[in-house]
């Protein structure tokens, strides 16, 4: 009966633990956006893996770091007052690890060709017709003024 019931104990404190500032944590990659990486670190709970946290270089695009499904290693740095977790890579990476990126040529163009387009993250911004004159010019429409 000890064992079960320290098993029931370990499986309660799991369920009921919550992130710890300055923890290291292996969490697996939940979803990805063009900022970054969602990361679940532990059952219901993830946090947010910025771009800019995540290697020791500049990451231009989250996809060529990560995976979804895949489990890095991520330290929280940060708790806000709403709860919101804020995770970093690069606080634990070694001063030689994470200079390089962590796929190559050949891997990033796989991927990229079995990524749909809608995902690529391309597109958005301000688009088409910003209003104001014919032909996008913004302002408040109507005509310009003399030049001076």
């Amino acid at each position: 009966m000890g064992e079960a019931s320290a098993r029931a104990i370990a499986i309660i404190q799991e369920l009921t633990a919550t992130p710890e500032v300055d923890k290291t944590y292996l969490g697996r990659v939940e979803r990805i956006t063009d900022f970054g990486a969602f990361i679940e670190i532990m059952p219901g709970c993830d946090g947010l893996l910025h771009v800019s946290e995540m290697a020791n270089y500049r990451v231009n695009d989250v996809r060529d770091e990560l995976k979804e499904g895949e489990q890095i290693e991520v330290k929280v740095v940060n708790i806000d007052p709403s709860g919101k977790v804020r995770l970093s890579r690069k606080a634990i990476l070694k001063e030689d690890e994470g200079t390089k990126p962590r796929y190559s040529a050949e891997e990033k163009a796989a991927h990229k060709a079995a990524v749909p387009p809608e995902h690529t993250g391309f597109g958005g911004g301000r688009g088409g017709d910003r209003g104001g004159r014919p032909g996008g010019g913004g302002g408040r429409g109507g005509p310009r003024g003399p030049r001076r």
